[in-house]
């Protein structure tokens, strides 16, 4: 009977480990499809042919964190109305990012990033960022943003959009 039992648990263990293993795999391919997605945007968007603002689902939240005159969780929509357009209309030449690091780890994927640009008053503009995507089905539902305020609320302040 014992040798029966040990086997049994045995047998248990070893199925319920090849398991965890297989949702390790899952997971992981899950991240790197994601990662791969993102890196493919922001590679676009340094080229000026697409945007990681592509991937937002219809549905998304984008929360700027700090005390930016546009901090704040917006809808996609309102997001994409309030802030990015209006902040691609006061440059001269578009933002350019500059990956530090990226990271992904199953639905999460952060970015750190330099952006670099020319605001429409001849001068530079740069900051420092951190995204962070939580996605589903290879769309950003949920984006939470960090950058210097005080660098973007120059810039906000000082160049009117075109």
């Amino acid at each position: 009977m014992l040798r029966y039992t040990c086997r049994l648990v045995f047998l248990i263990s070893l199925t319920l480990f090849q398991g965890v293993s297989v949702m390790a795999d899952s997971t992981s391919d899950i991240a790197a499809r994601n990662k791969a997605m993102v890196l493919d945007r922001f590679n676009a968007w340094k080229a000026g042919t697409g945007s990681p603002f592509e991937l937002l689902a219809e549905t998304a939240t984008w929360t700027i964190v700090g005390h930016s005159v546009v901090a704040k969780t917006y809808k996609r929509d309102d997001f994409l109305n309030e802030v990015i357009k209006p902040f691609n209309a006061r440059m001269k030449e578009g933002l350019k990012p500059y990956i530090r690091e990226i990271s992904a780890d199953g639905d999460s994927v952060i970015i750190f990033f330099d952006g670099r640009a020319l605001a429409r008053d001849g001068k530079p503009y740069a900051n420092t960022y951190a995204w962070f995507f939580r996605m589903t089905d290879g769309k950003v539902v949920e984006a939470t943003a960090f950058f210097d305020s005080i660098e973007f609320n120059d810039l906000w302040q000082r160049v009117q959009p075109g």
